[in-house]
């Protein structure tokens, strides 16, 4: 059973910067990626990143709302994740998930997609 958990949100101002991490306990699996969910929207993918399983080599997806400011690492040996944010908006407001799946049944930046959550962390960018 994978069990992951989220840290480092908090409060910013705009243009400002963060970094969340993820920590996994569990099997590792091929697939994580970070979730946030604004008040009154959906939960939509911001980055997720691939590991192919002969190589471990690292592929990465990210929404284009966030391409060239937010950069998503993982260290597969001790099963971590993070996200470095940068050039902070309002829009980025939001709770952010940690996930995870070994089966992309959807695209890696599709919620279906993934199996196992975090309970979340809270980011809020103040204008």
């Amino acid at each position: 059973q994978v069990q992951l958990s989220e840290s480092g949100g908090g409060s910013v101002q705009a243009g400002g910067s963060l970094r969340l991490s993820c920590t996994a306990s569990g099997p590792t699996v091929n697939t994580m990626g970070w979730f946030r969910q604004a008040p009154g929207k959906e939960r939509e993918g911001v980055a997720a990143q691939l590991l192919e399983k002969q190589t471990y080599d690292a592929k990465a997806y990210y929404a284009d709302s966030v391409k060239g400011r937010f950069t998503i690492s993982r260290d597969a040996a001790r099963n971590t994740m993070d996200l470095q944010m940068i050039e902070l908006t309002p829009e980025d407001t939001g709770v952010y998930y940690c996930a995870s799946t070994n089966f992309l049944l959807w695209g890696p930046l599709d919620r279906r997609s993934y199996e196992y959550w975090g309970p979340g962390t809270q980011v809020t960018v103040a204008s």
